[in-house]
């Protein structure tokens, strides 16, 4: 039987005051420890700004090579920044350098207010968000994650973020550089180097988000891929960047030397056809609505699954495209049940009454001896 069993701390020996390790297709959780306990984020907060930026490009509301006029509130931001001064104007992109690599505050602001008008605005719809994915140990005061009391996440939450962000993969192409240059308006450059220092030096590392304050300790939120097997891990409250560089190692290669992932079905490949009545053709394909995939331990055998199709009832035309015309359930070998939507990807258009009446005619031709 393929059961997965989620690490305990007893298994992997973590420093962490937090830790987790999921698989982002899946959501599924193979590591945990005090997951849902409420610590500072520090700058790992950058990752939901980061989701509502890529979410406001992704939406054609923001453009990368849109305008943005430094504030005077931007400007004075300390910690990690890029130094950009009050009424300076930079391109979206050269800010989103700035924080995906550099982790700035100055410029994570600049683009908050770029896309909701204030950094207090912005702040309000990150908790909108939050709410919106379900984070019951979240609590945002500002975008970047300096300490207040009533600015905090847990490890769980942070890898649901996690999650978020990577829907959006354009932000891979800026967390997974190890350097680059910030162009001032001065005409001098900034070298940015990410202070995740794990994407130069382990395969695969593409991201996502470090933090650290004397309050937070030393935080990472890291991603990596191998063979097409993304994993997600999320450390919390160490001491030294040592312990926490250590510990991300552990997680992700616990991770991939004892799990993996196998496509069942995929959503760009027709699993049936159906007829639609009162349509021009005679059989639809189907597809399943998302990619269905299984979590699994390597050491657990082969997997094997039947399923089985239930279609609506009195399907006809007109039917458009992405709607749901049934379900199917997937039983795998291990026990676990899989069930997903079936859809149609055509508009199915309702067959006009001339094709209708020499339809009809056909059949009544057919039956006549």
């Amino acid at each position: 039987m393929l059961v997965i069993k989620t690490a305990s701390a007893i298994d992997i020996d973590i420093k962490a005051k937090s830790a987790i390790l999921i698989e982002p297709t899946t959501g599924k959780v193979i590591y945990e420890k005090n997951a849902d306990e409420q610590l500072k984020p520090a700058s790992m907060t950058k990752i939901m700004s980061l989701i509502l930026i890529m979410e406001s490009i992704s939406n054609n509301k923001l453009s990368l090579d849109d305008e943005v006029v430094v504030s005077k509130e931007a400007s004075s931001m300390g910690g990690s920044q890029v130094y950009i001064n009050e009424g300076e104007v930079y391109k979206v992109e050269e800010l989103l350098k700035g924080v995906a690599i550099a982790s700035a505050n100055d410029a994570v602001v600049a683009l908050g207010e770029k896309i909701a008008g204030s950094k207090e605005n912005f702040v309000s719809m990150m908790n909108q968000k939050k709410e919106q994915l379900g984070l019951t140990n979240t609590n945002f005061v500002n975008p970047h994650g300096l300490d207040d009391e009533n600015h905090y996440s847990s490890a769980r939450d942070m890898s649901i973020m996690a999650r978020e962000l990577l829907k959006y993969p354009l932000i891979l192409n800026y967390t997974k550089r190890y350097e680059d240059y910030f162009k001032k308006k001065d005409g001098s450059s900034i070298w940015l180097v990410n202070t995740n220092k794990l994407v130069k030096f382990y395969e695969g590392m593409d991201g996502l988000k470090t933090g650290y304050t004397s309050t937070a300790g030393y935080c990472l939120t890291a991603t990596a891929v191998k063979n097409n097997f993304r994993l997600i891990s999320v450390i919390m409250g160490e001491d030294t960047i040592e312990s926490r560089t250590e510990d991300t190692l552990k997680l992700l290669n616990y991770g991939f030397n004892t799990m993996k992932i196998e496509e069942i079905m995929s959503k760009s490949k027709p699993v049936d056809q159906v007829e639609i009545k009162l349509s021009n053709k005679n059989s639809y394909n189907v597809y399943v609505k998302d990619d269905i995939v299984k979590l699994y331990e390597i050491n657990a055998g082969n997997l094997k699954y039947t399923y089985k199709i239930k279609y609506n009832s009195n399907l006809r035309a007109p039917i458009n495209k992405n709607t749901k015309v049934g379900s199917i359930t997937i039983n795998i070998n291990d026990g676990s049940v899989i069930k997903s939507d079936l859809i149609v990807k055509e508009n199915i258009k309702k067959m006009n009454y001339f094709k209708l009446f020499q339809k009809n005619m056909s059949i009544i031709s057919s039956g006549i001896k």
